[in-house]
């Protein structure tokens, strides 16, 4: 029995069905560009065994502890660790079966689609996973984790990687990428620059981080000049291990193109630790235009990841930490905040600035419009909450009337969920072509286009957003 429908998401009605198929037929076996994300570098520098199916599918995997949790089962029942280094789950058997026992409320959720593709088509299962067949589930994933085929950089190329970036803060000495490089090995992993711990003045530690990207540029980070020059040297160290993108994880959009000298002095305040939120919020908006620029240097592709209230549990952030599954959507505002950036670098079109929100009322009303028209932006895809079929559809019907399909950036899976890569790309591509048929069958796109579309969506784009 099969856990997977090969013609799941494509459309009902026959005829589009059968052209879906066709397209997805062309473009199903492309080799995966995954230009952002959170894999661990660490997993292909050092190719060790994924310790246990526990630790490969839920702890590190919000999504699926958050549903968990929201069903009341504690994070410290699935092994997530606490800050304070407390007592946790430790029996990853145990951990399994909690997950399996709650398998059924993942039902209609693209976790159950990503979850089964990767075990049927990962670890080769075909029967349900449920309580029952727990300890199955998990003797089978465990001895297939002890083969060489199930290492890391062999999964890598098994399921065929092309570029795959993670993310690493501006302080990461980038051990794993170095070991990676000296390794030989030929599997392209870069890293990505993300320097929120050194632009958010409200991050913790914020004073202690500049000190430490001083230490580590030989810069005077703590004067408004040092510190520009201290970001431009971390950028070009990136560079060096593969970066060709940054990426911010502002919570708005907000953007300021201020005097310098207010800049200056609103860093001082930061450093001190006396900034107002306002004042806060000034200075990380303010910091998107000086990275903006600083693309237009050294050709770093700008991600903007705006529009979640991160940690919004204050209870779990203070027993769990960071990234835990309580990032919840905002409304964002875009037209009327990246106006200071978009007045600064929006006409340069060496420059790349890809756009993600969590706010899919702005698709049609802001994004697309603005993307449409300013030479420096492009759409990233449905983002978290959204890279699902219906996000993606939904994405589609806003967009592409007023942006078209080559403002946007193709597909990005944004996960630390390594099995799930092969997965996430499947269904963008089935839901892709599902639409490219609804539109070659109302006549508004030529079916001998739909092909080249198909394939741009697929890889071209993200290729090209991304400088890969």
């Amino acid at each position: 029995m099969a856990l997977t429908d090969p013609d799941r998401l494509f459309p009902a009605e026959p005829a589009l069905r059968g052209l879906a198929r066709e397209l997805y037929e062309g473009i199903a076996d492309l080799p995966i560009i995954s230009p952002h994300g959170h894999c661990d570098p660490r997993w292909f520098a050092e190719n060790a065994r994924f310790p246990n199916p526990a630790e490969l599918f839920v702890v590190p995997d919000h999504y699926v502890f958050r549903m968990l949790v929201s069903q009341g089962v504690p994070l410290t029942d699935l092994g997530v660790p606490r800050v304070d280094g407390g007592a946790t789950e430790s029996d990853p058997r145990l951990i399994w079966r909690r997950f399996a026992e709650n398998f059924h409320l993942f039902r209609g959720t693209p976790s159950s689609m990503w979850l089964n593709h990767s075990f049927e088509h990962v670890f080769g299962i075909d029967i349900p996973l449920n309580a029952d067949t727990a300890d199955t589930y998990y003797d089978h994933i465990d001895g297939k984790l002890a083969e060489e085929a199930f290492r890391p950089r062999a999964l890598f190329e098994r399921f065929n990687i092309e570029a795959l970036a993670t993310t690493e803060g501006a302080l990461d000495d980038l051990s794993a990428h170095r070991a990676i490089r000296d390794s030989g090995w030929g599997g392209r992993v870069i890293t990505t620059y993300r320097p929120d711990s050194v632009v958010d003045p409200e991050f913790e530690g914020f004073a202690e981080n500049i000190e430490k990207l001083a230490e580590i540029t030989g810069e005077p980070a703590t004067t408004w000049e040092g510190y520009l020059a201290a970001h431009r040297k971390r950028r070009a160290y990136f560079k060096e291990f593969g970066a060709t993108a940054s990426d911010h994880g502002h919570a708005t959009a907000r953007t300021e193109d201020l005097p310098q000298e207010v800049a200056a002095e609103l860093f001082q305040k930061a450093l001190a630790g006396t900034c107002t939120g306002e004042e806060a919020d000034a200075f990380r908006g303010h910091m998107l235009t000086e990275m903006a620029r600083m693309s237009l240097d050294d050709g770093l592709t700008l991600q903007i990841h705006a529009g979640s209230w991160r940690n919004h549990s204050a209870p779990v952030f203070a027993a769990h930490g960071r990234d835990k599954g309580f990032d919840i959507p905002m409304r964002t505002d875009y037209v009327g905040a990246l106006k200071p950036l978009l007045d600064a670098v929006g006409m340069e079109p060496d420059l790349t600035v890809i756009l993600f929100t969590l706010d899919e009322t702005v698709y049609g009303r802001e994004l697309a419009p603005l993307a449409g028209a300013y030479p420096a932006l492009r759409l990233g895809p449905p983002w978290w909450f959204f890279d699902s079929a219906e996000g993606i559809r939904r994405f589609r019907e806003a967009t592409t009337e007023t942006c078209g399909f080559y403002n946007t950036a193709g597909f990005n899976d944004d996960t630390r969920a390594f099995c799930s890569i092969p997965a996430r790309h499947d269904v963008a591509r089935r839901s892709d072509c599902a639409y490219l048929a609804t539109l070659v069958a109302t006549g508004r796109l030529a079916e001998a286009d739909a092909p080249e579309v198909a394939h741009d969506l697929t890889y071209g784009l993200a290729k090209a957003a991304y400088n890969l």
